[in-house]
């Protein structure tokens, strides 16, 4: 057995030592387990941008840990287990990267996007739809994203125009807008029709808008406390 083999049986060893004498591990449930899950994946982020290897590597221990646990608990049910959960990602790796497995050829990242896209709306249960399968739950910044980079693979791209003359337009329909009672729904609307188009032009840079907004409120963050 390879060294990683060993020391992922060592975290499986772990793991299920304390599903049964840890209490607080006994009682939980996918349902409880996931928000930290998502904090963990959040914190891996937030690692990763900084640039501390010694913190990813510490976020990553987190991250696995939590797929180690959440397979332990589809294990109980009979629902399947980490083995299961290894073997389905890799199937369906295979089956989205057909331009290394197969022989689809490819030009650049982008029609490896528009390819994987195509292979998931086409895969069982999914509709074919165009946003199936995007989780309504994720945050705003990423919800949009999501849906930007689903639209342009499916050939609706937006905005027609320049991401940036878009977003400049409507800043500018938000500046001629007051703050009356009268005009707050218009507001609301033109306000959200900014933010989705600062991340049209973030999706267009290939910045991650999510890290890119908690980056700058760190910064804001950190000159408040120095003043």
């Amino acid at each position: 057995m390879g060294e990683s083999a060993t020391a992922l049986q060592r975290l499986d060893e772990i793991t299920r030592r304390l599903r049964t004498d840890c209490p607080w591990d006994r009682e939980q449930d996918e349902r409880s387990i996931v928000p930290h899950t998502v904090e963990e994946a959040y914190e891996l982020a937030d690692a990763a941008h900084s640039g501390d290897d010694r913190k990813l590597l510490d976020e990553l221990g987190d991250v696995l840990f939590q797929v180690y646990f959440l397979s332990l608990l589809m294990e109980e049910r009979g629902a399947g287990d980490l083995a299961t959960v290894a073997e389905h990602c890799r199937t369906k790796l295979i089956r989205r990267h057909p331009h290394v497995f197969g022989d689809v050829e490819v030009s650049d990242a982008a029609e490896v996007l528009r390819n994987w896209d195509d292979i998931k709306r086409a895969e069982e249960g999914r509709g074919g739809e165009l946003f199936a399968d995007v989780p309504e739950t994720l945050p705003g910044l990423l919800y949009a994203r999501k849906l930007l980079r689903r639209a342009a693979s499916g050939g609706r791209d937006w905005p027609r125009e320049g991401a940036a003359q878009r977003l400049h337009s409507e800043a500018e329909r938000v500046g001629a807008l007051g703050s009356s009672e009268a005009e707050r729904e218009a507001s609301f609307e033109a306000v959200g029709d900014l933010l989705l188009a600062a991340v049209a032009l973030a999706r267009e840079l290939r910045v991650d808008p999510e890290l890119a907004l908690r980056a700058a409120a760190n910064r804001f963050r950190r000159e408040m406390e120095q003043a």
